[in-house]
Formats: C-alpha cells, sequence, structure tokens
C-alpha cells in the first residue's frame, strides 16, 4: 500500500543543433514530387501511411493547396505547410486530455501544439511524405521561465537531409531548443507514462509535473 507515486528522472544533455540549419537534400528529392527508394519506403513503413480518416479528401485537398507548381521546392513546400498550420490555426494551451483530429483541427480553427503537430504530419503524409511526432522540451535559454516547457513538433524524412525539424506552433525549421524526448508514428504512442493502480475508485486525488533545466557543471548548457 502507499499513497503517492513519485517518478524521477535526470537527464544530461548537449544540445548541437544549428540555429541556422542547412539541409543537404539529394538531388532527386530536391523537387516534389518525388519517390522515396524502396529502401526507404521499407524503413518508413507506416509513417508514410495517414492515420486519421480523411473520407472527404479534405484534408488533402488543403495540404495540396500548398503545392505551388509541379515540379516545385521541396524544402519550400514543407516550410509553407508548416507555416500555413501557423496561419490557419489559433494556437490555444490546451490541458485536456487527448489529441485532436486533423480535421477537428481544421473544423475548430484553434488548438495546442500537439494540435499543430499532428496536423502538419497528417497533411504531409498525404502528400507522401514519411513523417513522424516528436515529444519533448522547448527550452528558451533567453527566457528562464519558458525552460522545460513541454511540447510536440515533427520531423519530416527527405532523402539525402535524413530528418528535419519542423516546429509548426512556432513557425520553426530545425532543432534548435527543441530537447526531443520521443519520436512516435502516433501522438498516443509518444505518453511519458501508462498504467493503472488497485483501490478505491474515489483514490485519486491530483497530479502534478515539474520540470527543472539547470546548467551542467562540467559544460555547456
Amino acid at each position: 500500500m502507499a499513497d503517492h507515486l513519485v517518478i524521477d528522472s535526470v537527464a544530461v544533455l548537449q544540445l548541437d543543433a544549428a540555429p541556422w540549419p542547412v539541409f543537404d537534400i539529394a538531388a532527386s528529392a530536391a523537387s516534389f514530387p518525388f519517390v522515396y527508394s524502396p529502401e526507404d519506403w521499407v524503413d518508413l513503413g507506416a509513417l508514410a501511411v495517414p492515420q486519421y480518416p480523411d473520407p472527404t479528401g479534405r484534408l488533402r485537398g488543403w495540404a495540396r493547396g500548398f503545392v505551388r507548381s509541379a515540379p516545385t521546392d521541396t524544402l519550400a513546400l514543407l516550410k509553407d505547410l508548416s507555416v500555413g498550420v501557423a496561419e490557419r490555426i489559433l494556437y490555444q494551451s490546451r490541458e485536456d486530455e487527448g489529441t485532436q483530429s486533423p480535421i477537428e483541427t481544421l473544423d475548430r480553427g484553434w488548438g495546442s501544439c500537439r494540435d499543430f503537430a499532428v496536423l502538419f504530419v497528417e497533411a504531409a503524409r498525404t502528400l507522401g511524405f514519411g513523417t513522424r511526432i516528436v515529444s519533448g522540451y522547448l527550452y528558451n535559454p533567453e527566457r528562464e521561465k519558458d525552460a522545460g516547457t513541454t511540447h510536440a513538433w515533427a520531423e519530416v524524412f527527405v532523402p539525402g537531409a535524413g530528418w528535419i525539424t519542423f516546429d509548426p506552433t512556432n513557425r520553426g525549421v530545425g532543432g534548435f531548443n527543441l530537447i526531443p524526448v520521443a519520436v512516435a508514428r502516433d501522438i498516443h504512442q509518444a505518453m511519458p507514462v501508462a498504467g493503472s493502480f488497485i483501490g478505491m475508485t474515489d483514490a485519486y486525488q491530483s497530479m502534478s509535473v515539474e520540470v527543472v533545466v539547470g546548467l551542467h557543471k562540467g559544460g555547456p548548457p
């Protein structure tokens, strides 16, 4: 028997992502549309398959609206799609459990960072990109109050460059100030803790999460 449960995790991280990254995209993938190699298709698997129903093709049609021409620049397309999410959807912090489907987010016109990430990932998948959800923390050393803010964003696999980070909530490209903790096909797979307990139905009282970010004494932050 116990009256509380504490999960304490300590990690030392080195952030070395460039603020202004340059992506060495393969010539075969520089223009969209392009075709992944057979090996890439095998490795990407379900990461290139939409996970939410789109029976009327609304999400795909919305994503296709960012394709300026055929062919078009691949990286520019992905940047436009990321910025398009931020322009189309109003950010609103949400403490409720769960994540909105892409169609729900488009209908409501608002969402949290995880809703932004899911919308971007699914829209990119309808265009044929292999993508994955990333869960972790946003760390801005210049704004201590934001240190350790939980966050969600996305990564898109582009041949040559590999996994490119897109943060549609903040219109960011590259992993600068982002601390990844988990990557997954679907946001529901990135839950840090899952389980059950045996006890009375009214036993649960509250849950609190505290994240403290500090400088490592042995080197850079």
